[in-house]
């Protein structure tokens, strides 16, 4: 395989809708067509069937992830039209070795999906010494979100594989660049394709980007920066159904409007509009960091004004959050500065110090610990725990992508219900 194939993965649970992305992404240059698993498990071989209907010159990979019964599934899918089955990687000998002879009896191939897999350079060895016809370096999902790395298991098994080797798992236009550049030979896109709003042009994007004769290999950032840089791209709403509906601070407006705020929390409780700890806190917080007030939802009198705001502003500090009162809001309206409070009131406390500065805190029902990531837009507040905000970041581009391809099918005149296939999937 001289030039790097492009296999765009329909990992969706609609065959109409997937039917019309993979017109799509051909249309942009993909080479291969996935029937990923969750189509699969949703309408079962007809996906297959149907695909090869309206693709019959077309590679077509089924994404089985075979785990046991090789032969029966292997001959299933490729009955159905299947040009490549994938099986799971960890899947017995036993499964493997049936798996092939049924691969080689149809005449198609086969694709280890390396998933999971304790010991993947040992394992894809002994894969290819059975038979395996292509090695798949995949990193779930899941996994991606904790922050395993596809490229980084390739470049485990370029030196020891002599098979052709896919690469799975959170690749992009960059990534796939990268991915090529290393010698990968079969390069899987899913969601950055699947999800957009213009496939054709995003499957292009993936396409230009792999026949680059040279590609930059990007730095890699901190935890903390690719956090921040990922919250940066997602709503509040994003977020919250990144975390099952849950993290949503309640009773807060937006005082300047349209605004987004992302940081981490430096947390103040403090009592009856008190403003001595709040005020302290700004010296305390450092920049791009969130300063989030429990005034015990206390909106008669205000413990944050125009002056605090200014003073986070001249320090850098992202943001504000008040489970209470704010006044002098017309000046801090011409700052443009994200600030959440629950009312509006002209008067303020008096600077008692009472209460402490980075303790763990109630804020507008919800829990805040120093350290964890604040996000803030017109829709809202959302507190992410500091040990899950990488994964939530990613899980919210994630939500934000689908979202993207929803809507474009919206605009091309389906509606919310019909695109969702609500009356199909309501629980039963």
């Amino acid at each position: 395989m001289k030039k790097a194939i492009l296999q765009v993965a329909l990992d969706i649970l609609e065959l109409e809708r997937a039917l019309q992305i993979a017109h799509e992404t051909v249309s942009g240059g993909a080479d291969w067509i996935e029937i990923g698993t969750p189509l699969i498990k949703s309408e079962g071989m007809q996906a297959v069937r149907v695909m090869r209907q309206k693709f019959p010159d077309a590679i077509l990979v089924a994404d089985m992830k075979v785990a046991d019964t090789g032969a029966l599934e292997v001959e299933m899918a490729a009955k159905a039209g299947a040009s490549i089955v994938c099986i799971l990687a960890d899947a017995d000998d036993s499964v493997v070795a049936e798996s092939v002879r049924s691969a080689r009896k149809y005449g198609i191939r086969t694709m280890a999906d390396l998933i999971n897999v304790p010991d993947p350079v040992s394992r894809a060895g002994q894969l290819e010494l059975m038979g395996i016809d292509i090695i798949c370096a995949h990193v779930g999902i899941d996994q991606q979100m904790t922050g395993k790395d596809s490229l980084d298991l390739f470049k485990r098994l370029t030196d020891n594989i002599h098979v052709p080797i896919a690469v799975a798992g959170g690749i992009d236009a960059d990534r796939a660049g990268e991915a090529v550049h290393l010698g990968a030979d079969i390069i899987v896109v899913g969601g950055w394709i699947v999800r957009s709003a213009d496939v054709t042009g995003s499957t292009k994007r993936i396409r230009e980007a792999m026949d680059k004769k040279s590609h930059k290999i990007r730095e890699k950032k901190s935890v903390d920066e690719e956090t921040r840089s990922l919250l940066l791209q997602v709503s509040a709403p994003n977020i919250s159904d990144a975390m099952h509906r849950k993290g949503s601070m309640s009773g807060l407006l937006s005082i300047c409007g349209k605004i987004k705020m992302v940081g981490r929390a430096v947390t103040v409780q403090t009592v009856a509009g008190d403003w001595a700890k709040p005020v302290e806190a700004i010296d305390v917080a450092k920049k791009e960091e969130v300063i989030v007030i429990n005034n015990d939802g206390v909106t008669s009198v205000a413990p944050w004004g125009e002056l605090a705001t200014l003073s986070c502003v001249k320090k850098g500090i992202a943001g504000v959050v008040i489970d209470g009162a704010v006044r002098d809001v017309d000046d801090i309206r011409a700052m443009k500065f994200p600030l959440f409070a629950k009312a509006i009131v002209p008067n303020a406390g008096e600077p008692k110090g009472f209460g402490e500065i980075n303790a763990e805190i109630q804020c507008c029902g919800q829990c805040v610990r120093a350290g964890d990531w604040i996000v803030g837009d017109e829709s809202g507040v959302v507190v992410i725990p500091a040990e899950r905000a990488y994964e939530i970041a990613r899980r919210a581009l994630e939500v934000r992508k689908t979202e993207e391809r929803i809507r474009e099918e919206i605009r091309r005149g389906s509606t919310l219900s019909e695109v969702a296939q609500l009356i199909k999937w309501e629980k039963k």
